[in-house]
């Protein structure tokens, strides 16, 4: 069988501090269109990394070439998936509560019982009993979903979203809560391989979630950045802030982000959580809401799978670390 083997330049920054640089470094691959994204995931897996922020990659080169058993690559026999192991789940996701307020000027829920257990017991046999629950509340209420009719009038509502732009996309993680800037641009994603991926924007803005200041000086996606993502083939892209554009910006009621992604049918997930427990890539992310006819925004119960790996020698092999 015809294997292939990628040669590139890496440089490597880390969340805790410091770069690595390497040049003409080679890991096996599982095949010839493999993307950047799967090839820093393998480099990092190769190298035994820790606690990995971004990796950027140059003059790549993938050519045939027998594996050599690249540590963590597609011939290596060390770092196999445990027996029976499943994938471990990340919730990504704020919790719902009575009252709670998500976007400043719009009211939280209100979560009632509609028959309490106690109330049910007339309804059903001796020791059966139920709670039937009612929550009045605004679609765009803890972590939830823009679809394009959020924006436009003649745009694909919740109900009319392919669950291929909602469920088990690969996911690429982009840290920004480090780099003192607010916006996040085009020159912030460009290192970046978002085709087809989730564009998880991880800015730490949900460490404010619930108080006052989550909605001051909030991260969010520039106008040229959601361009950028629009232009690279995006499937959704998802932050960890009260918006996914500047509420405090340029104008009155620009949304250049919501704009342009909706447009391109690009679904939008504002308030996640969470996100500092996801590697850098080879997470899968889901955010699926309700099929509702002719609503635009509901909320959602986000999370990603992350592989489970045991290597033979019993320490982790993953280039990256949860938090916590």
């Amino acid at each position: 069988m015809l294997q292939h083997r990628a040669e590139f330049d890496a440089t490597v920054t880390f969340r805790n501090g410091g770069a690595l640089q390497t040049q003409g470094f080679r890991v096996d691959v599982p095949h010839a269109d493999v993307t950047h994204a799967d090839i820093s995931a393998l480099f990092v897996a190769s190298l035994g990394l820790l606690m990995v922020d971004r990796v950027e990659l140059q003059r790549v080169r993938v050519f045939a070439e027998q594996h050599k058993g690249t540590r963590g690559g597609p011939s290596d026999t060390t770092a196999l998936p445990r027996p029976g192991a499943r994938e471990r789940l990340v919730e990504l996701s704020h919790v719902i509560t009575d009252g709670m307020i998500t976007y400043p000027g719009l009211p939280g829920p209100e979560i009632r019982p509609y028959l309490t257990h106690e109330q049910s017991r007339d309804r059903y046999a001796p020791g059966t009993e139920f709670l039937i629950g009612s929550i009045t509340m605004v679609g765009n209420t803890g972590t939830y979903l823009d679809s394009p009719i959020h924006r436009y009038a003649d745009g694909t509502d919740l109900a009319g979203l392919p669950l291929e732009r909602l469920a088990d996309l690969p996911a690429v993680v982009v840290r920004t809560l480090d780099s003192g800037q607010r916006g996040i641009d085009a020159a912030a994603l460009a290192g970046y391989d978002v085709a087809g991926r989730a564009v998880l924007l991880h800015t730490g803005g949900d460490a404010h979630w619930g108080t006052p200041g989550y909605a001051v000086d909030a991260p969010y996606l520039t106008r040229d950045g959601a361009a950028w993502l629009v232009e690279h083939g995006a499937a959704l892209v998802g932050i960890d802030a009260v918006n996914i554009d500047d509420i405090a910006g340029e104008g009155p009621g620009e949304r250049p982000a919501h704009t342009l992604l909706l447009a391109a049918g690009i679904p939008i997930v504002e308030h996640l959580t969470g996100l500092a427990e996801l590697p850098p890539t080879g997470a899968r992310f889901t955010a699926a809401p309700p099929r509702v006819a002719g609503f635009g925004t509901f909320p959602v119960r986000a999370y990603a799978a992350v592989p489970a790996v045991e290597p033979h020698d019993h320490t982790r092999s993953a280039g990256w670390l949860p938090t916590g």
